[in-house]
Order: structure tokens, then C-alpha cells, then sequence
């Protein structure tokens, strides 16, 4: 088997998003299995009746949680079967496999993993909207009716919006330097990840996003090829790209384009992360411009949740990172590092992860697993707040971590508060594309953070729902009109339509 990771966007939703308000907790018993390791598994039984009970019985004595048992063939000295049964990872999945070779009987004809199997031919394709049955379509949709629309957006440029996909279409652009985490894949191997991205945009916000992976890690080649393509697009969505050359990238190609410039890795989960905090402060009865809060990882996302932590109104904050505590007279630290030591740690507090959580309220993770003992907690304040959003592997163990902490949310499906990008980026472009903005702002950022946050109503919220599921139907209408509202009402923010409003008009 190849191991596959998922990250936040895409992995399933069957914790936090499928849990009830109020549902209790429990550690997982055993292995934890998931969608993204399913296989299955084309055996022969002989005709003994009960070979399908012990090949039910083989999984479960595994670890694995059978799903379907669909007979391929039956014949009068036997049955052809297809076993589809789900695992913890792929190790998991291969002892599954054993434990049916030795089910006596029973002969192991073919084994295929599900998740490879749904990426056979990439999961995206390009459909016309428009019907091309008669000569008279072509002739509108194509030549020569379509030179009339060509010359009309030559003297109005500006509709180029209305008329065409651009008014809907986002470009999905990464080199791949930084995939999930499994760091530098390269941009063929990014792919798989930039295509679920844009089946995301498609499920959740209706956009048409369209993966573009650069066989480039310069700064300046990425930046111009964006600029190139950027007509054709109404947003661009950065993804996966390392830091600290993310930032750059990002800031270069907001100066330049008149569409918004957003890099997920950073704002999205900066806004999911910040609504979080805001239901899960209402929980603890505390406020946000009084609590201590504690940043690992001063990465793309650690530098965005930050910026966004103090646009709220945060005022005690300090990051580690792997240098320690990040202060401005730490000579190690880059030139990013040091300009987020600066806005946060004017004391010049000095000291490894555990301890800065003396005494603070607030913990978000947003850097590698295990690099905090859980009984680190124990010097955080009462009514505590953990956050390890680290993934595949948290800071912290979120079950123990339960222990210490009166809410805790993290990255992971199999437990309550998945804190997921997905709640966010459709929702954001939605809304950007509905207001025709020309940039993004840290105002709508914080619109849509709060917006998010309001979906949990008073009635629902409790420690182990402070965040809505990613398919709860009210989260993208509600981020979209929140950050369109907010578009429209900042000055040169949005585009100006003119020109053949009343020729669509009916």
C-alpha cells in the first residue's frame, strides 16, 4: 500500500462535522478508522455457509471496520466477493489483508485502494453550460456570434466579468514546496491536492476553480506567470507554497492584479482558528483582548493567525517556534520571525514551549506533532483553551488533553471542533466573486470570521461544538454575504460595471 495523508480541506468531516451539539467525548477504542484507507479486497470463499461470518470476523479481530460485502459471482461450490472494510492507515490495511489470507477457506484474489481508485484520471473535468445542439448555438456560442461579445469587452474591458467564466473562476496555483505536510513534493505530485481544492470550491461554493502547479520555486517566475494568467481568473488561490516565500509571492501579487490574492494556507485557517477561539472564549466566559494566548509554529499559517488574532483586538500573545520563545533580540531569527517577535513579545520573554503556557488561557498549534507533553497543560490557566491543529499529527494528544483543557478543537475528523479551511475559503470567494472585488482585506477576513462564528447559535454551543460542520448548508451563504457586504462597503475595493448591462438585461 502507499501511504496517502489528507489535510484539513479534505479530510472527512465524520467528527466535529457529524457529532451533535452536546454529544459526549470518549478516547478512541482501538485503531480509528477512516474513508481515506479503505480498500477492497476480491476473495473466493468456499461453499461453507458460515466463511462469510469468519470473513467479517477476520477484519473486525484486526482492527478494521467492515463497510460492504457485495457478491461478485456465486456459483454451487462457493462465492466471489467484494470486501470493502476501512483502516487506520496503510500498515493497518496490510494487516487486514494478512488476517483474511489466513481465513481457512478462503483465497485473496485482488486487493485495490479506494482512495487511488477515485483519483484515476484526475476527479475533475470541463462541461459547457450552455446547450450546443443546432446551428444556431454554434453560431451564438461560438463564430460568428461570439465576435460581437469580443468587440464589446475590447471597448468595456471592465465587463469582461459578467461575460465570460472570469466572473466565476478561481486559479488553485502552488509549486508545491510545501503539500499538506509532507513538505516538498514538487508540482506533479501537488496535483492530487490542487484538484481536490477546486472540487472543494465546486461542491460547497459553486465557483470553477482550475489547479495551476509551477515547475518553479522562484519568486519571480511565479509571480509573473500568475500575473500572465490572472485575466482569465476572478481570484487566485495560493496553495501549499513554503514559507517564508509564501509571503512574498502573496504581497507581490496584491500590488500587481486587480483580482484578490488569497493564500489559504495562511487566511483560511487564520479564520477558521479566530471563530473557533471567539465560541470557545464565549464557552469559558472569557474575552478575547484579556486572555494569554500561545502561538507555535511561526509559519504560514502561525504568522496569519496571529495578524488576525491582534486585528480582533488580541493583546497578549507570544509564538514559539523552533528557536524558542520568538523575541526581537534573538539574533537566529529570519527576518519574518522577527517582525512577529516584534508585534507580540515586547517583554523579550525567553523560554521554550511549555514555558510560555504559564498561566495563559489560550493554546494554538499550528506547527508539528508532539512537541508538547500534555502534562505541559497543567501550567495553563483555569478554564483553558487548546488548540492543536497540527496535522496529520497534533501538538498534543486531544484526548488527553481533554484532561486539562475545558475546550479543546483540533484538525482531526474523529473528534469534536475540527477546525477545517473548508469552512472557510468557498464561503470567502463566494462572496468576493459576488461583490467583484478587486482585493481582500483584513476587514473581510474578520467578517468572515465572524460570520462563521455566529452559525453556532446560543441554544447549540457547549466544549464540544463551537464550530459548525463543514456541510452544515448555512456556513457558505453566511461567510459570502458577510465578506460581499464588507467588500462593498470599503472604498475602490470593488470593480465598476458599465458598458452591456442593458443588452443581458430581460
Amino acid at each position: 500500500m502507499v501511504p496517502v495523508s489528507t489535510d484539513t480541506d479534505t479530510a472527512p468531516a465524520t467528527g466535529s462535522g457529524d457529532s451533535s451539539p452536546g454529544d459526549p467525548v470518549t478516547a478512541p477504542r482501538g485503531p480509528v478508522t477512516s474513508a481515506s484507507y479503505s480498500i477492497t479486497v476480491r476473495l473466493t470463499a468456499d461453499g461453507d455457509p458460515a466463511s462469510i461470518g469468519r470473513i467479517a470476523t477476520a477484519v473486525g479481530t484486526a482492527g478494521g471496520a467492515v463497510t460492504a460485502i457485495d457478491v461478485v459471482e456465486s456459483r454451487s461450490d462457493g462465492l466471489t466477493v467484494d470486501v470493502t472494510c476501512s483502516a487506520a492507515d496503510a500498515a493497518h490495511s496490510e494487516e487486514m489483508v494478512a488476517a483474511l489470507r489466513a481465513v481457512p477457506g478462503v483465497t485473496v484474489r485482488k486487493v485495490s485502494d479506494r482512495t487511488f481508485l477515485l483519483h484515476l484520471g484526475g476527479k475533475l473535468e470541463v462541461a459547457s453550460k450552455v446547450p450546443l445542439r443546432t446551428r444556431d448555438d454554434l453560431s451564438m456560442a461560438y463564430t460568428p456570434g461570439v465576435a460581437r461579445v469580443c468587440l464589446a469587452l475590447a471597448e468595456h474591458p471592465e465587463d469582461v466579468r459578467r461575460l465570460t467564466i472570469k466572473g466565476n473562476t478561481v486559479a488553485v496555483v502552488t509549486d508545491g514546496s510545501a503539500v499538506l505536510g509532507l513538505g516538498d513534493l514538487g508540482p506533479g505530485a501537488a496535483m492530487p491536492v490542487m484538484e481536490g481544492k477546486a472540487a472543494l470550491f465546486k461542491r460547497f461554493a459553486d465557483i470553477d476553480a482550475w489547479p495551476i502547479c509551477l515547475d518553479t520555486q522562484d519568486v519571480d517566475e511565479i509571480v509573473r506567470t500568475v500575473e500572465l494568467i490572472a485575466p482569465g481568473f476572478g481570484g487566485i488561490n495560493l496553495e501549499d507554497i513554503a514559507a517564508p516565500r509564501c509571503f512574498e509571492i502573496e504581497k507581490r501579487l496584491r500590488d500587481k492584479l486587480d483580482i484578490p490574492v488569497f493564500h489559504d494556507d495562511q487566511h483560511g485557517t487564520a479564520i477558521v482558528a479566530l471563530a473557533a477561539l471567539r465560541n470557545a472564549l464565549r464557552v469559558v466566559d472569557k474575552s478575547l483582548p484579556d486572555v494569554r494566548i500561545v502561538v507555535a509554529g511561526a509559519g504560514a499559517a502561525g504568522t496569519a493567525i496571529v495578524h488576525l488574532l491582534l486585528e480582533a483586538g488580541a493583546q497578549h500573545v507570544l509564538v514559539w517556534d523552533r528557536e524558542g520563545i520568538l523575541s526581537p533580540d534573538d539574533d537566529r531569527l529570519t527576518p519574518a520571525k522577527r517582525a512577529l517577535a516584534e508585534r507580540t513579545n515586547t517583554g523579550k520573554v525567553r523560554g521554550e514551549l511549555p514555558d510560555a503556557l504559564d498561566g495563559a488561557d489560550v493554546f494554538i498549534g499550528v506547527s508539528a506533532g508532539n512537541v508538547l507533553p500534555v502534562e505541559a497543560l497543567t501550567r495553563m490557566a483555569e478554564g483553558a483553551v487548546v488548540f492543536p491543529m497540527a496535522n496529520p499529527t497534533p501538538e498534543v494528544d486531544p484526548v488527553r488533553a481533554r484532561q486539562h483543557a475545558v475546550v479543546v478543537a483540533s484538525g482531526r475528523s474523529d473528534l469534536p471542533n475540527q477546525i477545517n479551511n473548508v469552512l472557510a475559503f468557498p464561503g470567502v470567494f463566494r462572496g468576493l466573486l459576488d461583490a467583484r472585488a478587486t482585493e481582500i482585506s483584513d476587514g473581510m477576513l474578520l467578517a468572515a470570521a465572524d460570520a462563521l462564528a455566529a452559525i453556532v447559535r446560543d441554544d447549540q454551543l457547549n466544549a464540544n461544538y463551537i464550530i459548525p460542520s463543514v456541510f452544515d448548508p448555512a456556513v457558505t451563504p453566511a461567510v459570502a454575504a458577510a465578506v460581499a457586504d464588507q467588500a462593498r462597503t470599503e472604498p475602490g475595493a470593488t470593480a465598476e460595471v458599465s458598458g452591456v448591462e442593458s443588452l443581458t438585461a430581460l
